[in-house]
């Protein structure tokens, strides 16, 4: 070749080398893909008929769910992931149940609370049949009200509910019944200087391998009204679990009380003044052959009806009449509604009426049946009890 060009020989090396240096590169690259996050979502996101979220998501501004059925959280990509399937990081948020449940999901969080500007208020709600590597509902440096909330049948790695991080917890009228940690720990617990404050617990068939409660790091957990601790077991499912303890720095102040059924019920403390109780004895209450559904007791007085392991599971309700309810003195006081429950009301069921009052309780397990007074919630203009014992609710004015 001329003298001023590159020989064949040059030309040829120096493609093998851009050859040999670049095609290990790019295989390199294919070979080890950068995996890909769950989708991020924030307000407004899809919505499922059910109310929630459809998939994964994450908000940081304000918003209220209602939901409108049981709402299934599905597994996401990566199973074993720490990131909750609900996600609030800033901004106060409330999720009204309306009886319905919260269901799974089974490789994950169902629940994340995160942020000192961030409060999520949890309503009439059940969460169950979640499981996974973490924990089902998690509380950190931000602010957890539930009113009304059972969590059943989940089975994490981690604590069902657990506050970290100077989180502020509030439950009332919480029920914890069928779920199992799988791994050591307490079933609830706290850490960190966070607070938990349980107003009227039920506490029925967990399993953990610590206690059923239990505060460590500075944290406390407080127990007020009434708290009922039964057939709670280790992991062996035989020995009797603790109903809560403290470790190191850690406080549980136990104020609560258990004293049979009135307890069971979820009923208030005595008063300090004593309420005329009416002594009248009661009719019995004849049942119908057919139980009417609660699909059209709800289309025909507007109450709601919700049950632990649903309102399919053996529950029944029938609206009564002055003579079903069959004490005069309540009669005469101008009951505003009244509904009997039977069947498989052990399992924990709520009644929300569609007025404002106050409720009584007549305990199908006395004769003649106790009257025993009821605490209630108002959620949107109705008046809401949770009993787990057969009986009749009346509603009567304030």
């Amino acid at each position: 070749p001329p003298p001023h060009l590159p020989s064949r020989n040059v030309l040829l090396c120096c493609l093998f080398l851009i050859v040999l240096f670049a095609f290990p590169i790019a295989s390199q690259a294919q070979a080890t893909p950068v995996p890909t996050a769950p989708p991020v979502l924030t307000n407004p996101t899809v919505m499922a008929p059910c109310g929630l979220p459809a998939t994964w998501a994450t908000f940081n501004s304000s918003a209220t769910f209602n939901m409108t059925a049981d709402c299934t959280l599905n597994s996401w990509a990566f199973p074993g992931s720490v990131s909750p399937f609900l996600h609030f990081s800033s901004g106060t948020f409330t999720i009204n149940g309306n009886g319905y449940s919260i269901i799974g999901p089974s490789n994950g969080i169902a629940i994340g609370v995160q942020g000192s500007s961030t409060t999520l208020n949890l309503n009439n709600v059940t969460i169950r049949d979640g499981g996974g590597i973490s924990n089902t509902a998690f509380v950190e440096s931000s602010t957890l009200n539930a009113r009304n909330v059972i969590f059943s049948g989940n089975a994490p790695a981690g604590s069902i509910l657990i506050g970290i991080s100077s989180a502020q917890i509030a439950l009332e009228n919480v029920q914890f019944l069928d779920n199992r940690r799988t791994s050591a720990g307490g079933l609830v617990t706290t850490t960190s200087n966070s607070l938990m404050v349980i107003t009227n617990g039920i506490f029925r068939r967990n399993a953990a391998s610590l206690s059923v409660l239990r505060a460590s790091n500075d944290s406390a957990i407080r127990l007020e009204g009434c708290m009922v601790f039964n057939s709670n077991t280790q992991l062996d499912d035989t020995t009797a679990l603790t109903d809560h303890t403290a470790a190191g720095t850690g406080t549980v102040t136990d104020n609560g009380v258990s004293s049979g059924p009135v307890c069971l019920a979820l009923t208030p403390q005595p008063k300090k003044k004593k309420e005329k109780v009416p002594t009248a004895v009661p009719t019995s209450t004849p049942r119908p052959q057919i139980a009417a559904t609660h699909v059209a007791l709800q289309a025909a007085t507007g109450a709601t009806f919700g049950a632990t392991f649903g309102l399919d599971s053996g529950v029944h309700f029938r609206q009564l009449d002055g003579a079903g309810i069959g004490i005069q003195s309540i009669i005469d006081a101008g009951y505003l509604e009244a509904f009997d429950v039977w069947g498989y009301v052990e399992q924990g069921v709520e009644v929300c009426f569609p007025q404002v009052g106050r409720v009584i309780f007549l305990d199908a397990n006395t004769s003649p049946r106790a009257i025993v007074p009821l605490a209630s919630t108002v959620v949107n203009g109705q008046t809401c009890v949770s009993i787990n014992s057969p009986g009749s609710l009346v509603l009567l004015p304030n």
